[in-house]
Parts: C-alpha cells; sequence; structure tokens
C-alpha cells in the first residue's frame, strides 16, 4: 500500500501513500462539487491524487493517493466540507448537538491486526489518542480481501486518526495479495430487485466470517439498499432468517458508541420500534444506557458477534444519517 520514493528527507522517509475510502453517492457528490470545483480546490491545496471510481453503485471508492501530509491535508478538507453539510443541514432545527463525521476506510484484511493491535491496544491508543471513534470490521467486504475501517469524530480527530493509520501501514505492509473491494452496480430502485436477489441467493457466492461461516453477500446488499431506500427492513422468519451466518456460537465481543442525547430517539423510535429492528435483523444485543447529568451524548453498548456487530453499527449510522437529511429538509 506504500511506494517508497526515495530517501530520507528532513521530515523522515519520502514516501507516497494509497488510501481507499468507501462513500456513498450523496457523500462524493459533497467533495466533487458545482462542476467539480470542490475535488479541484481539494487536489490544488492539498498536493494529493483524488480518484472518484465510475459507475452507477450506490457506493463509490474514493482513492487518495500522495506524500503523507497531502493525504492528511486531503482528509482534513473532506472531514470539514462532511461537517458544513452535516452543520447546513441542521440549520434550521432545534437540536443542539449534531452527530460526528464518519469516514469509511477501505483496508487490506493482512494488515488489520496490526491495527487493532495485541490484545486492542493499538486501536484503543489511537482512540485516546485522536478522540477519534475507531471500529474495524469483522468480516471481510465481498468478494475481496478487505475491510471496512469507521472513523468518526470531529475533522481534527479524524486527520489525526489518519496520521496513526499511515504510521501502521509503513510499519506493517500487507502480507500476500490484497483482492480490492469493488462496489457492485445496482439495478434499478424497487422490490423486484430484491426478489431477484432471493432467487439468487443460494447459487450466489459467500465469503467467510472468522474462517468459519459462509455468509452469502446478497444479504449485506440487500440490506444496504433497503437502508438507503428508506424501505421497512424485512422480519425474520422462524425457519428462514434473513442473515444466515449470524450464528450464535460465534464468539462474541462488544463495541461501545457515543450518541448525542438529541439524536438518541431516531434509534430506539416510537415505543422502541426502531432499536427492536436493529435487534432483529442484526441479531446484536443493544444496550442504551440512561441519560448521565449533564451529559450531552448517551452510551451505546453492541453485543454479538462480529458481523453482527458491524451491521447493528451501521443501521445505526443510517438512522443518524436519515434524521440529519431529514431536519435539513424542514
Amino acid at each position: 500500500m506504500s511506494d517508497k520514493e526515495g530517501g530520507a528527507s528532513e521530515g523522515g522517509l519520502n514516501v507516497t501513500l494509497t488510501l481507499r475510502l468507501l462513500m456513498h453517492g450523496k457523500e462524493v457528490g459533497s467533495i466533487i462539487g458545482k462542476k467539480g470545483e470542490t475535488v479541484k480546490k481539494m487536489r490544488e491545496e492539498s498536493g494529493a491524487r483524488i480518484n472518484i471510481s465510475e459507475g452507477s453503485s450506490p457506493e463509490r471508492i474514493v482513492t487518495i493517493t500522495g506524500p503523507t501530509e497531502g493525504i492528511f491535508k486531503a482528509f482534513s478538507m473532506i472531514a470539514e466540507k462532511f461537517e458544513e453539510d452535516i452543520t447546513a443541514a441542521m440549520t434550521n432545527s432545534t437540536v443542539t448537538s449534531h452527530p460526528p463525521v464518519t469516514l469509511r476506510l477501505v483496508f487490506p484484511g493482512s494488515q488489520c491486526g496490526s491495527l487493532i493491535g495485541k490484545g486492542g491496544s493499538k486501536i484503543k491508543e489511537i482512540r485516546e489518542t485522536t478522540g477519534a471513534q475507531v471500529q474495524v470490521a469483522g468480516d471481510m467486504l465481498p468478494e475481496s480481501t478487505e475491510r471496512a475501517v469507521t472513523i468518526s469524530g470531529t475533522p481534527q480527530a479524524i486527520t489525526q486518526c489518519v496520521r496513526h493509520i499511515c504510521s501502521v501501514i509503513l510499519e506493517s505492509p500487507p502480507k500476500g495479495a490484497t483482492i480490492p473491494y469493488r462496489p457492485k452496480t445496482m439495478p434499478g430502485a424497487g422490490h423486484p430487485v430484491f426478489q431477484q436477489q432471493q432467487q439468487q441467493q443460494h447459487a450466489s457466492q459467500a465469503f467467510t466470517i472468522q474462517g468459519q461461516y459462509a455468509f452469502p453477500h446478497q444479504d449485506l446488499t440487500k440490506l444496504h439498499q433497503l437502508a438507503m431506500q428508506h424501505i421497512p427492513l424485512p422480519s425474520l422468519g422462524q425457519s428462514n432468517p434473513t442473515f444466515p451466518g449470524m450464528d450464535a456460537s460465534v464468539a462474541t465481543s462488544s463495541q461501545e458508541l457515543a450518541i448525542p442525547n438529541d439524536f438518541i430517539g431516531s434509534i430506539i423510535g416510537r415505543q422502541g420500534s426502531k432499536i427492536n429492528e436493529i435487534r432483529q435483523v442484526s441479531g446484536a444485543h443493544i444496550k442504551i444506557a440512561s441519560a448521565t447529568d449533564g451529559s450531552p451524548m448517551r452510551q451505546v453498548t453492541i453485543i454479538g458477534s462480529p458481523t453482527s456487530i458491524s451491521v447493528a453499527h451501521y443501521l445505526i449510522n443510517v438512522r443518524l444519517s436519515s434524521v440529519v437529511t431529514d431536519l435539513g429538509a424542514l
């Protein structure tokens, strides 16, 4: 993932790195800007190459290549742009706090161990040093050897976090060949898509979770599409779970999130409908702490298999994104 371009310079090794980001269409539109002006400015000011994958997929890959300082500047500008978008969407809102900026990196699975560290020591150090939330997905992205690494926080915290990630990349190169994740081009919207996917599901290629369970990637694709279109999520049938592979026998782990008080209602839903939906679809156990006097945040704990946690975390982020979008439309 790195390419040394010569000897040492005053600031250390003169290296060129490449980082890949996974973005939704709306996020891509934001960084491109009108007539491409925003991304042109980012390229000029950072000195980094910023390339956006072609295609009609709901997800796009944004590749950032350049010297380390150029990469930090590009990430800083992208995070600040997303912060502006959140603030603009909430201009007419009575909500006093807003969700953090969230970026998703696509990271070679062989380097994830170095990013997490022994017993989680490295990722804990990064969280404590930068103040950013960092989550490494427990499963590979479909048909690839890469994982999603989600970073949330202020633009400053995200940039500091990227500095740490670049250090990990330089110190621990990927082992073996990396099969890059390529978002699938999606057919037109509408329920026939999901019916078609259900028919193809059993014949589809599956990828492995933790070396033990096969997980048909159409299930995550279907979930992603439903979430993007805000269509009610399917309920779990007794004999045919929506997400086969989320087996309770898989070793469980936990993840903690801090959600602003003003947004916790959108996660819970009327009479707990939304949080129950997220629990049901992901298979994760989700606990929401009581409000602490004076604290603007609420602690949310997700417990389950790595896959259950990843899906629950994704669904919570979708809820947060949708409420910010709705506020902007008011």
